[in-house]
C-alpha cells in the first residue's frame, strides 16, 4: 500500500501550475516585446508567413512553460501587432514645442553647462579685461593726464635750473618731443621725453672742479703718438671730477682712441702742447702743480667752463 506520505508527494509534484490571467493587451504587449527581444527567432520565422503557425505554437510553449495561460488568438495579435509596429515608440517631428519639452526635461545637464559656460565666460572675460581693457584704460589715462602733469613738472624743474640758454634750448627740445608723442598717443616716448628733463634737471644740478691730478706717484699728464702718424704727439692732461665738499664723481667717457665708454673717476683731457708745457715746468718747479684747475662745471650750466685750453679729446687708458 502506498505510503500517505508519498502519495501526497507525489500528488503535490503532478499538479500543474494555475494559469495567471492577464489582460488581453498586456499580453500582448508582452507578446511583442517577447518576440522584439528574440530578434533572430523574428527573421527567422516572421520572413516567411507559411511558417507563422509554428511560430505561435512556440511563443504558445515558452508561455505555457513560465506557468501563463495566453490564448491563441493574443500571440497572434501580438505577432500581428509586431508586423504593423503597433506598440513601437515612434518620435514626434521636430518642432518648437518638441525643443522646449526636451529642454525642460533636461533642464538639470543644461543648467550646469550654463553653469560652466557662464564661469569660462566670466574668466575669459576677466582676462580680458587685465590684459586688454586694463591697460589700455590705463594708457588712455596717462596719455590724458598723468604724462601730460610730468611733462609740465619735468620741464618746469628743469627750466628753473637752466643758466645758460644751450640749457634753455635742450628743455624746450625735450617738452616739444613730449607733446609731439602725446598727440600721437605714444606713451612711451613720452615717458623718455620726462626722463630726459629729469636727467637735464640733475646735470643742470652739478657742481664740480675738474681738477689735474697731482697725487705723488700718479701721472698729470702723458703724450700719444696716434696711429699712422708716427710724426705727431697728442698732449693729455689726468683729470678727476671734485664736488665742494671734497667727493670725486664718477662719468661716462668715451675714449677718442678706440670710441668705448667706460665710467671712470679719472680721465685724460687732450689739451694743446702749450697748455701741457705749462703744466709740466709747474710741476717740475717743486713737484707741485700750483694751479690744479682745468675748468669748472657751475650750477645751471650744461659742461665745464674751462680756465686753461683744451682740444677736447679724452682717453680713458694710458
Amino acid at each position: 500500500m502506498p505510503d500517505p506520505a508519498s502519495g501526497s508527494a507525489v500528488a503535490v509534484a503532478d499538479t500543474p501550475p494555475r494559469p495567471q490571467k492577464l489582460d488581453d493587451l498586456m499580453l500582448a504587449m508582452d507578446v511583442v516585446d517577447t518576440l522584439r527581444h528574440q530578434d533572430m527567432l523574428v527573421a527567422r520565422e516572421l520572413d516567411e508567413d507559411a511558417r507563422e503557425a509554428a511560430l505561435v505554437e512556440r511563443l504558445r510553449a515558452l508561455y505555457k512553460s513560465q506557468g501563463i495561460e495566453v490564448p491563441d488568438r493574443v500571440i497572434q495579435e501580438g505577432v500581428k501587432a509586431l508586423k504593423e509596429a503597433r506598440f513601437v515608440y515612434t518620435p514626434p517631428p521636430p518642432s518648437l514645442g518638441r525643443t522646449l519639452a526636451t529642454l525642460w526635461v533636461e533642464r538639470a545637464i543644461w543648467g550646469k553647462r550654463a553653469g560652466i559656460a557662464a564661469v569660462v565666460v566670466v574668466l575669459l572675460g576677466g582676462a580680458y579685461w587685465a590684459t586688454v581693457v586694463r591697460p589700455a584704460s590705463k594708457a588712455a589715462a596717462e596719455i590724458a593726464t598723468v604724462l601730460p602733469n610730468e611733462l609740465k613738472r619735468a620741464y618746469d624743474t628743469a627750466l628753473a635750473e637752466a643758466k645758460v640758454p644751450a640749457a634753455k634750448t635742450r628743455a624746450d627740445q625735450l617738452l616739444a618731443d613730449g607733446r609731439e608723442a602725446l598727440s600721437k598717443k605714444d606713451p612711451g616716448a613720452a615717458r623718455k621725453a620726462v626722463t630726459g628733463l629729469d636727467a637735464l634737471t640733475d646735470q643742470l644740478k652739478q657742481v664740480y672742479t675738474l681738477r689735474i691730478v697731482t697725487r705723488q706717484g700718479e701721472q698729470s699728464g702723458v703724450f700719444r703718438v696716434p696711429r699712422g702718424n708716427p710724426g705727431q704727439r697728442n698732449y693729455y692732461l689726468v683729470v678727476e671730477p671734485v664736488t665742494p665738499d671734497g667727493k670725486t664723481l664718477s662719468f661716462p667717457i668715451t675714449s677718442e682712441e678706440d670710441g668705448k665708454t667706460k665710467t671712470v673717476s679719472k680721465w685724460a683731457v687732450r689739451v694743446p702742447q702749450a697748455t701741457y708745457d705749462q703744466v709740466r715746468r709747474d710741476k717740475a718747479d717743486d713737484g707741485i702743480i700750483q694751479n690744479t684747475t682745468l675748468g669748472e662745471k657751475r650750477r645751471g650750466a650744461l659742461g665745464v667752463d674751462w680756465s686753461m685750453p683744451v682740444q677736447g679729446g679724452t682717453i680713458t687708458e694710458w
